[in-house]
């Protein structure tokens, strides 16, 4: 007859060992490095996710997403245009610093597909080669890198990624993708390959998704448009059922880290490239939206989410993407280059402290680069915020093409209380000298602004 002593000393060992095991097991995985995805929606206001309150565009993906991050819903990207934007979050730069100021050089100083068109876009190309951008910065780590979706800056290894879609400058159709621009669109196999690959390889990874969602054309798959079209216009009812759509894209791949179990070791960030508003009269986005500095144009909910390290909930302060560099390397204690203007944000997120900065920048540049060695030349607006309000000052730089989309109707400065007016409809700068005084000196002091200089190349 087996004694009680021994069936008790049995038991204990059965639980030591299986407390050995959890603790080994929790020990493991906070000693592998942190894995990083990035999802980037295009051309997306601010306002238009379930989470941010919109009474009709579904998007429960990005909601759950939400609910289990620290999410900022005063974020804000600096530029209001894909290709700075982007090469932003590549180099943790501004713009007017990293020179991608635009999309494309203009074509009235270069006619478009002629050689000096192509050295051009080749030099903007190069400008990424001056920078460590984060995949080449994690790939010394130990990290295989995955691109897809929008990639300007040439192939995704010249962007410093082990693996990807885009083909890239000078390669036929590499603009601003190319192949690439197939994901979300056309399934997520690449990223699930991906994803398998790096798991079987036993290697942390960083993923950059940054699909052609939902940016035009707005083709969304018929059982989604038929939810929104009874109700709105149909150009309104299309946008709607894109959002829906890369919500579901972004589903699909927040599910591939739970079926790997790969999430509670992965750090998830989510931003927008750039605002839209949509035209309810085209397929065309509205003033003051995308290519703005307004609200509707560089406002942007912005999400970090790492299970049992980022604390979740909302957090009040101001963000800029200009954080989301220093902040992904710090997660993966990777290090950070040295003279980046935002802020790791780790410990603030993983302590829930406030952030100690009470003031953002931004700048706002023509979609076609005036000089593509002065960015001042196609300067149209700089920025800033500074707890409720927004000061804008306006700039003679060259428009293009798409001026239309530039309200620069008032020269003067722009100074809206974003808490009692967050659509910016009234200027009060005029009833505030002393704040738009204080605001433009620390615009000075953040990006001090050259004279323009007078543009003599000639078209060939």
């Amino acid at each position: 007859m087996i004694s009680l002593n021994r069936i008790g000393l049995f038991l204990l060992s059965i639980g030591v060992f299986f407390t050995h095991a959890i603790t080994t097991e929790a020990d493991e995985r906070s000693s592998r490095p942190t894995n990083v995805v990035m999802l980037i929606s295009d051309d997306q206001a601010w306002t238009d996710y379930g989470f941010m309150g919109h009474p009709d565009i579904q998007t429960p993906h990005l909601d759950r997403l939400a609910k289990e991050s620290a999410v900022f819903r005063r974020g804000y990207v600096p530029t209001a245009l894909c290709r700075p934007s982007l090469v932003t979050l590549l180099t943790g730069h501004y713009a007017s610093v990293h020179g991608v100021t635009g999309n494309d050089p203009s074509p009235k100083y270069a006619k478009p597909g002629s050689e000096l068109d192509r050295q051009r876009r080749a030099q903007l190309v190069s400008y990424l080669d001056r920078f460590d951008t984060v995949p080449e910065i994690l790939g010394r780590q130990g990290y295989l890198s995955h691109q897809s979706g929008k990639l300007w800056e040439g192939s995704y290894r010249n962007a410093g990624f082990t693996h990807g879609m885009t083909r890239g400058f000078p390669e036929p159709g590499g603009r601003h993708g190319d192949d690439g621009l197939q994901i979300g669109r056309q399934g997520m196999e690449p990223v699930e390959e991906f994803l398998d690959m790096a798991t079987e390889q036993n290697k942390p990874f960083f993923v950059w998704y940054a699909p052609f969602l939902p940016h035009t054309p707005h083709t969304p798959p018929q059982r989604l448009l038929d939810k929104y079209k009874g109700n709105h216009p149909i150009t309104v009812a299309r946008y709607y059922a894109m959002c829906e759509w890369f919500d579901e894209t972004c589903g699909e791949l927040l599910t591939m880290l739970d079926d790997r179990k790969l999430a509670e070791n992965t750090l998830v960030v989510y931003v927008t490239d750039n605002g839209w508003i949509q035209d309810p009269n085209s397929s065309k986005y509205a003033p003051r939206s995308k290519q703005t500095p307004y609200e509707g144009g560089v406002r942007t909910p912005i999400m970090y989410r790492l299970p049992g390290r980022i604390v979740p909930g909302d957090r009040p302060e101001l963000a800029s993407s200009i954080d989301i560099v220093p902040t992904m390397l710090a997660a993966a204690d990777a290090p950070i280059p040295d003279g980046l203007p935002g802020l790791n944000l780790i410990p603030n997120l993983t302590s829930g402290d406030p952030i100690d900065r009470d003031i953002i920048f931004g700048e706002s540049f023509a979609h076609d680069i005036a000089d593509i060695e002065n960015p001042e030349a196609s300067l149209l607006f700089r920025w800033a915020i500074k707890g409720k309000w927004k000061l804008l000052l306006t700039y003679d730089g060259e428009t293009n093409r798409y001026a239309s989309t530039h309200p620069r109707t008032e020269k003067g400065p722009q100074l809206f209380d974003l808490i009692a007016d967050p659509t910016e409809q009234n200027n009060v700068a005029k009833d505030h000298p002393e704040v738009v005084a204080e605001l433009a000196a620390a615009i000075a002091d953040w990006y001090p602004v050259e004279q323009r200089k007078t543009i003599t190349t000639v078209a060939k």
